[in-house]
C-alpha cells in the first residue's frame, strides 16, 4: 500500500487541469481536431475516475484526513469549472448554463464551510440529488468534450446537451434544497466570541453574587 495515495491521487487531479486546458489550445499541426477532442476527453475522464478512487481508498485503508476532505471537494470544482470555461470558448455549451453550475459550487462550498464552523456539517452533507447532479453532469461534460459520434444512432453532441440541461436543473434543486436544510440555522448562528466574553462581565457587575464579583 502506498502511504498518501488518496491525497497523491487528489493532487494528480489538480495537475491535470492545466494539461487538460492546453490540449484544447495547441497548434492544429501538433494535433487534430479529432485527437484534441480524444485526448482531452480522455484526461477529463481520467481526472474523474480518480475523483472516485481517492475517496473509495481513502475509506478502504482508513486514511481520511482534514486535508484530504478540503482538497477533494476543490479539486473536483476546479475540473468541473476547468471544463465548462473550455466547452463555452468551443461554442460546445451556453455561458449560463455554465455560470449556473459554477455558481452553485461556489455557493454550496461557502454554505458548508459555513456549516462546519457551526459544527451542522452533516445538515449539508452530499444528498441523493446532488449524486444524480454529478452522475448527469460528468455525462454531459465527457460527452461535449468528445463531441463525436460513437454510439451508432446517437448524437454525442445532443447527448451531451441534454446532459448538461439536466445537471443544471438539479443543480439549482440541489442547492435549493442544501439551503432549506441550512435555513433554520441562519436566524440561529451562535453570537461572536467577543460579545460572548463582554456578557459574563455585564452579569457579574449586576449580580453581586457572582464569584467574579467578589
Amino acid at each position: 500500500m502506498i502511504p498518501n495515495l488518496p491525497t497523491a491521487l487528489t493532487w494528480l487531479r489538480i495537475v491535470l487541469i492545466p494539461v487538460f486546458v492546453g490540449i484544447y489550445y495547441v497548434p492544429d499541426a501538433w494535433l487534430g481536431a479529432t485527437a484534441r477532442d480524444w485526448t482531452g476527453m480522455a484526461v477529463f475522464a481520467l481526472a474523474a475516475i480518480t475523483d472516485w478512487l481517492d475517496g473509495w481508498l481513502a475509506r478502504r485503508w482508513h486514511q481520511t484526513s482534514a486535508f484530504g476532505a478540503f482538497l477533494d471537494p476543490v479539486a473536483d470544482k476546479l475540473m468541473v469549472a476547468s471544463a465548462l470555461i473550455v466547452l463555452v470558448d468551443l461554442g460546445r455549451a451556453e455561458a449560463w448554463l455554465a455560470i449556473i453550475i459554477i455558481g452553485r459550487e461556489i455557493a454550496i462550498s461557502a454554505l458548508r464551510e459555513w456549516m462546519a464552523q457551526l459544527g451542522r456539517s452533516r445538515n449539508v452533507a452530499v444528498a441523493f440529488v446532488g449524486k444524480v447532479k454529478t452522475v448527469a453532469q460528468m455525462t454531459a461534460l465527457i460527452a461535449l468534450l468528445l463531441w463525436i459520434d460513437v454510439i451508432p444512432g446517437v448524437s454525442t453532441p445532443i447527448l451531451g446537451t441534454i446532459a448538461l440541461w439536466i445537471a443544471a436543473i438539479l443543480t439549482l434543486w440541489s442547492m435549493f434544497h442544501y439551503l432549506r436544510l441550512a435555513a433554520p440555522h441562519f436566524a440561529h448562528e451562535p453570537a461572536p466570541a467577543g460579545d460572548e466574553a463582554r456578557a459574563p462581565q455585564g452579569s457579574a457587575r449586576a449580580d453581586p453574587a457572582h464569584p467574579s464579583a467578589r
